[in-house]
C-alpha cells in the first residue's frame, strides 16, 4: 500500500513549472527597475550632501575672513577649501574618482536677508556638471531635480 502511494506521487508538471517561471519573471520585471531607481536616488542624495558639505566649508571660510562679500559675489573653489584645511578631497558618488577640486566651486553672494551659497560640482573626468549651471539654487535648497546625472 505504501508503494502505491509513492508510485502515484509525481514531480511538477511542465505547466506548473512554466507558471512558476512566469511568476518569477514578473516579480523580477517589477523589482529590477525599482532597485535601479533607489540606487540612482541614493547617488543624487549623496551629491546633494556633498554640495551642502562644500557650502558649509565655504561658510566657515567666509566667516574666518570676516570681510564683507562684494556686490558681484566671491567664488571659492574646492581646491581653496582643501588648501585651507576646511575639507578633504570629496569622492564623486557617480564615478570612482573625486570631484575636480579646481573646477568644483561655491559662489557666495549677498542676498536681501541672507548669504546665498551656490555650489557647482564637477566630476574628476570633466564629463558632466552635477548641479545644472543655468540657475544654480542655494545649497540649502537643493533637491533631486536640481541634479543632472549622465
Amino acid at each position: 500500500m505504501f508503494k502505491k502511494l509513492v508510485k502515484n506521487e509525481r514531480g511538477l508538471t511542465l505547466i506548473e513549472l512554466l507558471a512558476v517561471v512566469v511568476i518569477l519573471g514578473i516579480i523580477a520585471a517589477i523589482a529590477i527597475p525599482a532597485i535601479g531607481g533607489m540606487i540612482n536616488n541614493s547617488r543624487i542624495d549623496a551629491h546633494i550632501g556633498n554640495a551642502k558639505t562644500i557650502a558649509n566649508a565655504a561658510r566657515l571660510s567666509v566667516a574666518a575672513e570676516a570681510t564683507p562679500i562684494p556686490d558681484d559675489g566671491v567664488t571659492i573653489s574646492l581646491e581653496d577649501l582643501i588648501e585651507d584645511n576646511l575639507l578633504e578631497a570629496i569622492e564623486d558618488p557617480s564615478t570612482d574618482g573625486d570631484y575636480t577640486a579646481a573646477d568644483t566651486e561655491v559662489t557666495v553672494t549677498q542676498g536681501e536677508n541672507e548669504v546665498i551659497y551656490q555650489v557647482q560640482l564637477v566630476t574628476g573626468d570633466h564629463s558632466y556638471v552635477v548641479v545644472e549651471s543655468g540657475d544654480i539654487p542655494n545649497a540649502d535648497d537643493l533637491e533631486r531635480e536640481n541634479i543632472d546625472l549622465p
